[in-house]
């Protein structure tokens, strides 16, 4: 450990780790520092299987915090490089949930695919390797979206690699056993804040120290996104409002979904609601899977969900989002998200809501007696029945209904009455940092990739970043 580096990378996530991975394999004379408050990705225990509630782990939730951020702990989907049936020319790659990234501006889709394919080679390396769901069964594959057209849905088929929640412990902790050999690493160490001098970032300082650097890369993932947007404040780094995703993780009947599992494992569907004409999308879809809380550095929890690849559930969960992106004079999306998981905590003791989709749509409440007859059981037992009406708005309740009852007509059963909705789930990635080509923000070496800084959605695309933000700082030599 030194008081001086080249390059200090900002949080351990996907990004920070392949940006680090790709500054060793290209053999960069850089001193390179990784810093982050959470733990190594072996001491990253949640407690809630031994306790059955979330205990809001200090100082972060060992399932959104530290070595490998969330993407520890997530069920380690990754979107192939490959060109679905859907997708068949170049132009169509898709990347994920933006609309309008960076990475898509500033890079023809012929790079980001070759990109793809390299990480998704590293994956392989690492861990173990694992079949491509939805690149088979093309004809059902077709069959089922000209269904969904119909309904004015889209269903977009992205073939995917999927690793499961163990898989990507084993994998991420090979990669930080490699990287801890060739690069300096600091644990449990929480970043304040910048060192600036004439306009431009030298440093940063810790709880415990000041280190130095020619410069600094903000890999924070979506749990530093509260601490981002006040450093944005602070120093006036230019930022837009990006999207910010409300909605649910909603868990029904593997019987329900086993045909569309059976064919893509992850179903990508998108609308528009009639009456707002706003997109809505599912999101990070988990067979088997298991609904779990996550806890930000405010102590706020909200809802997320995994798969095994061993472990099993009777259910299926996903997550279904309502995308709003604000205007001027509004420069605060990360904090109107938590004023809502503000409101969710207050009334749940701190846990989660969940409700019957049947009672939302009486609007009533749902309570422990309706939900020890429901024959959904949770998989998140410590969440708390309620209602749904009180924490999200009217815009977004309706929105949901709306979008569920339309995918029913395409996968009967989709709008059972006992299927749950939890919430709130909520994508913290609305404070878009602006960046050049480079990555480099509007304060001179300050640089911003991954999710946090609203460069990018999910496990690919992450560590995509990282890769191509290595070659930029070679590059730039």
């Amino acid at each position: 450990m030194q008081d001086k580096y080249d390059v200090i990378i900002v949080g351990m996530g996907p990004s920070s780790i392949f940006c680090a991975y790709e500054l060793t394999k290209i053999k960069s004379k850089k001193k390179i520092l990784l810093i982050d408050k959470g733990k190594r990705v072996e001491k990253r225990i949640c407690p809630i299987k031994d306790t059955g509630k979330c205990l809001k782990c200090k100082p972060i939730c060992n399932i959104i915090g530290g070595f490998s951020g969330a993407g520890a702990f997530s069920d380690g989907k990754l979107l192939s490089y490959h060109l679905s049936s859907y997708n068949k020319s170049a132009k169509d790659l898709y990347i994920g949930g933006k609309d309008d990234s960076y990475i898509k501006k500033y890079y023809p889709n012929s790079k980001i695919k070759a990109v793809m394919k390299y990480v998704d080679n590293i994956y392989l390396e690492f861990g173990e390797a694992s079949s491509l769901k939805g690149m088979e069964r093309i004809t059902e594959i077709h069959d089922l979206q000209e269904k969904a057209k119909k309904e004015k849905l889209s269903l977009i088929d992205v073939p995917i690699r999927h690793l499961g929640t163990e898989k990507s412990h084993e994998l991420f902790y090979k990669l930080e056993k490699y990287l801890e050999k060739k690069v300096d690493m600091l644990f449990e160490e929480e970043i304040i804040d910048l060192i600036v001098e004439d306009k431009k970032v030298i440093g940063i300082i810790s709880k415990n120290k000041k280190i130095y650097a020619d410069k600094v890369i903000l890999a924070v993932g979506v749990d530093g996104s509260s601490w981002l947007e006040q450093l944005c404040l602070k120093y006036k780094i230019k930022k837009r409002n990006g999207y910010m995703d409300i909605g649910i993780r909603y868990e029904l009947a593997n019987s329900t979904m086993q045909y569309v599992n059976d064919l893509l494992y992850e179903s990508k569907i998108i609308a528009h609601s009639k009456c707002y004409n706003d997109k809505i999308r599912t999101y990070c879809q988990n067979p088997s899977g298991f609904v779990t809380p996550e806890t930000y550095d405010n102590g706020y929890t909200l809802v997320n969900g995994h798969a095994y690849k061993d472990k099993k559930s009777n259910n299926t969960n996903l997550a279904i989002l309502v995308s709003y992106k604000f205007s001027s004079p509004f420069h605060q999306p990360i904090e109107y998200g938590f004023n809502i998981a503000q409101k969710a905590n207050l009334i749940s003791g701190g846990t989660v809501i969940v409700q019957r989709f049947g009672d939302l749509l009486n609007k009533e409440k749902t309570t422990s007696q309706k939900m020890k007859k429901n024959s959904i059981k949770p998989t998140m037992e410590s969440a708390y029945p309620y209602d749904l009406s009180y924490i999200l708005d009217y815009r977004t309740i309706n929105n949901l209904i709306e979008f569920i009852q339309r995918v029913d007509k395409i996968i009967p059963g989709f709008a059972n009455n006992d299927n749950l909705m939890y919430g709130p789930e909520i994508k913290f990635y609305g404070n878009e940092l602006i960046i050049n080509k480079n990555f480099e923000t509007s304060l001179k070496n300050l640089y911003s990739i991954g999710t946090g800084g609203g460069l990018t959605i999910g496990l690919m695309m992450a560590s995509a970043s990282g890769v191509l933000m290595a070659r930029v700082l070679e590059e730039k030599n």
